[in-house]
This record gives structure tokens, sequence and C-alpha cells, in this order.
């Protein structure tokens, strides 16, 4: 079983690094509003996981969109949320002051914000669509496929249990033990956004691979 998927989900995904916005986002929030937003924001990362998985490859070639291209496009996107998480930022967006705002007032107002801004962009953005799609196409069973969708399932359970933990989990790393973290992911995803670009690179121009 080839656990690089995982792997590279979890790094781009890194429900850590987003807790500090979910206790922003949450904190107006009574504790079942709370846990709402932990079960939809979860859920709904696995939905965008799945459909990229299933309905990935289809819409690219709707699009016309060759998957050599699409490997150095998202290679390039996985390697600026790698840049980002160098520097301690989330891997999928840098969420602006205004987003922040509008985020809180939802929470106050008692609406969901589990699905934007939580879900995507932060937890499940372009990079991670991205990299979903290039590893589908990679899957030439069903059964690889399948997996694929139920790495999607590990990852909203891993962001299912830092979100509920996390009042205790931002005090134990505290913003230096996070930041530490999302920086050793962000080398990981680093190193494997160079070699999906590679692959595509590749296949594109051949000469490459002699």
């Amino acid at each position: 079983m080839d656990l690089k998927p995982l792997v590279t989900l979890l790094a781009i995904v890194n429900p850590l690094a987003i807790i500090p916005f979910f206790i922003h986002y949450t904190q107006h929030c009574s504790e079942e509003q709370r846990r709402n937003t932990v079960r939809v924001a979860s859920f709904s990362t696995f939905v965008v996981i799945a459909v990229s998985a299933l309905l990935g490859l289809h819409i690219l070639e709707f699009f016309g969109i060759s998957l050599a291209s699409f490997q150095v496009g998202g290679g390039m996107l996985l390697l600026i949320s790698a840049m980002n998480m160098l520097n301690a930022q989330p891997a999928e967006a840098k969420t602006t002051t205004h987003e922040l705002e509008d985020g809180a007032e939802k929470a106050a107002m008692g609406a969901s914000i589990a699905v934007v801004p939580l879900t995507i962009p932060l937890l499940t953005g372009p990079a991670t669509m991205s990299t979903v799609v290039i590893y589908a196409e990679k899957a030439k069973t069903v059964l690889q496929l399948g997996t694929l969708v139920g790495y999607g399932v590990i990852v909203a359970l891993a962001t299912a249990l830092c979100f509920s933990m996390a009042q205790p989990i931002a005090r134990a790393l505290g913003k230096t033990g996070i930041n530490v973290m999302t920086r050793l992911m962000g080398l990981i995803l680093a190193a494997l956004a160079v070699e999906v670009m590679s692959d595509g690179l590749t296949k594109l121009f051949p000469v490459l691979g002699h």
C-alpha cells in the first residue's frame, strides 16, 4: 500500500496549523455550535478529497488539459504551499484581516463557518485538489482509487481530532510548537512538490528523462 498520497494530504491539509483559525472563528460559539463546526468541517474536507479523486480527471478531460501540464501546475502550487508552511503560514491560503473579521462575525451570528473559510480555502484548496487528481491518475485499479478516497476519511478524522482538542493542543504546543510542526510539514511537502513537477516535466519533455 502506497502511503505517499496520505502523507502528502496530511502535510497539505495540516489541521494543526489551522487550530488558531478554528479557535478564532469559534470563540463566540456555544459548545454545540463548536461541535457542529467540527463535524461539518471534517465532512466537507472528506467530500472535497473524494470528489477530486472521483471526478477530477473527467473535469481535466472536459477542459482538454493534459495530466502532465496539470502535474507541473499542481507541483508549483504544492511548492508555493510548502513555502507558506516554511514561513509558518497555512498551506492553502493566507487569510486576510477582512476574512478573519468576516469569519468572526459569522461565528458571532451563529452561522456555520465550517465550509468557508475553514474547509475552503484553509484546509482544502487548489493544492489539495490538484494533489488528489494527480494521485487519482496513478491509481490503476478500483481498489487503489478506493484507497485514495479512504485516505480522505483518515484526513477528515485527523481534522476532527485536532479541532475537537483545539484548546488543549494549542496550550500544549503553544504558537512556537505549532509553527515548528508546520515548518516540518512544509519541508516534506517541498520535496514531494519537486517530485510531482519532475514527473510532469519528464512527460512533457521526454528528453529530460535521458
